[in-house]
């Protein structure tokens, strides 16, 4: 029998659907005209400001990628230490307060993602343009630069307005590949920069792991472009991907530190997980067959785990429960009393590395950088700051839900046609609240990469099935499974 072909959702058929879910969301497609013309305008903008140039600066980033939010360089310093520059695009010194381009980036509150075109925060001319840390180009930035010491841990972090040239675009894969010695990096990259990466990565997992904050290894799912339609994967993430992401997790960290004592920021938070839900964490890992030693905390078990195991899979997929409930909290007149942590980090944490895709972070720098030059915080900011968690809520909502919902709509084109046919998979989760109904719950089918409900009989929990498809249908975005007997 011929393997079966799991490519479809032609651009012709998901383009209106895609636009259906869009304006069903309130999702803006276009900014105004006059927005526009402002973002235009601000394009041809020029900054005083100090000349850091000279810094080897490179960004990392997903292939074809032109809103470059930050640009990374390591260097070593005496004492086996490390000095580690970090400039973060300063797309919010283009934006005038008040204007209609303004109003516009604080109603979208994100950039949004989906198969085939986004909708940025900000217009193009600016997010992919002239605030973009493109390679070649003079930007103005936020340089964030941090001292290390042989540990990774942090001496000092401080940041300051400057003018920054990226020397080259690299992929997480080019950045691996020079790691693993498999091909040197493009001709004007910094040569040094993936083994310092990897050095400097693994010093703060290791603090991460001593502080108790964890990580979830869990495939991605993406949309694949294939000819004239769209393939589902599952995709592994590289290793420099967590060593970069420990810049990110380091600068936020510290951004945090220097709001507390400025008085005055918004930080990222997310509670602890309730001892129910970690009795429940342990029951799961019984009832999947994984040991759980019992002097093992939650944060050490999970990454004693493997992804590529469907047992811990499974696992991994129930552990995302307890990372729910994340929020903003913006302060204004001195910080919190109590500490207030984002419980996957373990420690206080605040978003600023990403201010071409999210709002939130142009006022964090700006508070930041305030601080850190011994100055108050901008009056505007402090009198916008209580506004942006609610803005940034709703955002983030309509972001997730498009985007989950693009995901759903491809499954459901790509398997429309093989309804009534059997797949393999893995049950993931089990609906344990469903005594008096039928047992549902989540199926993860390798290929196509789908994850979607499963009914009928008694559902092994982490275990390889057999299951029918029952249900794809593009016009509800659904897709079910039957337990096959």
């Amino acid at each position: 029998m011929p393997a079966r072909i799991f490519v479809g959702a032609t651009p012709e058929v998901l383009a209106p659907l895609l636009e259906d879910l869009r304006e069903q969301l309130g999702i803006s497609a276009n900014f105004s005209e006059q927005a526009e013309q402002e973002a235009a305008e601000a394009a041809r903008r020029t900054f005083e400001a100090p000349d850091r140039t000279g810094i080897e600066l490179a960004t990392i980033d997903p292939p074809g990628s032109k809103d470059l939010d930050q640009a990374l360089h390591i260097e070593r310093t005496p004492g086996a230490g490390y000095r580690v520059h970090y400039a973060i695009a300063a797309v919010g010194r283009f934006v005038e307060p008040g204007s209609a381009l303004d109003a516009e980036v604080w109603e979208r509150a994100v950039t949004v993602y989906g198969p085939g075109r986004s909708f940025p925060l900000h217009p193009a001319s600016l997010s992919a343009g002239a605030a973009s840390l493109l390679p070649g180009e003079v930007r103005p930035a936020y340089l964030w630069t941090f001292e290390l010491d042989s540990a990774g841990t942090a001496l000092d972090a401080r940041v300051e307005f400057v003018r920054v040239r990226s020397r080259a675009q690299l992929t997480y894969e080019q950045v691996q590949f020079a790691l693993d010695g498999e091909a040197p990096l493009p001709a004007g990259a910094p040569a040094e920069l993936p083994q310092l990466l990897a050095e400097v990565g693994e010093r703060r997992i290791a603090i991460e792991a001593e502080r108790g904050g964890v990580s979830l290894d869990i495939p991605d799912q993406e949309v694949v472009g294939q000819g004239n339609g769209y393939e589902l994967q599952f995709r592994a993430t590289l290793p420099v991907e967590g060593f970069n992401a420990q810049i990110s997790l380091l600068t936020g960290i510290e951004a945090a530190r220097l709001m507390r004592e400025a008085g005055a920021g918004i930080f990222r938070t997310l509670p602890k997980a309730q001892k129910r839900d970690l009795r429940r964490m342990r029951l799961t890992a019984r009832a999947l067959g994984i040991e759980w030693p019992d002097h093992y905390g939650y944060p050490q078990f999970v990454r004693s785990l493997d992804s590529a195991l469907p047992a811990h899979a499974a696992f991994l997929v129930q552990a995302t429960s307890l990372f729910r409930g994340s929020d903003y909290l913006a302060f204004t007149d001195g910080a919190p009393h109590d500490r207030k942590t984002h419980s996957a980090i373990a420690s206080e944490y605040a978003h600023v590395t990403a201010p071409l895709r999210r709002l939130v972070d142009r006022y964090g720098l700006e508070i930041c950088l305030a601080h850190c030059e011994g100055g108050a915080v901008p009056a505007r900011i402090l009198e916008e700051l209580p506004t942006v968690p609610e803005a940034m809520r709703s955002g983030t909502s309509r972001a997730n839900q498009y985007e989950r919902g693009a995901v759903d709509l491809i499954e459901a084109l790509i398997l429309e046609p093989h309804v009534g046919a059997d797949f393999g998979g893995v049950v993931v989760d089990v609906d344990e609240e469903r005594e008096d109904r039928e047992p549902r719950g989540t199926l993860m089918v390798p290929r196509p990469a789908v994850q979607a409900r499963i009914t009928g009989g008694e559902l092994p929990l982490g275990e390889e099935v057999t299951a029918e498809l029952t249900q794809a249908d593009p016009e509800t975005r659904r897709v079910a499974f039957r337990l096959s007997h």
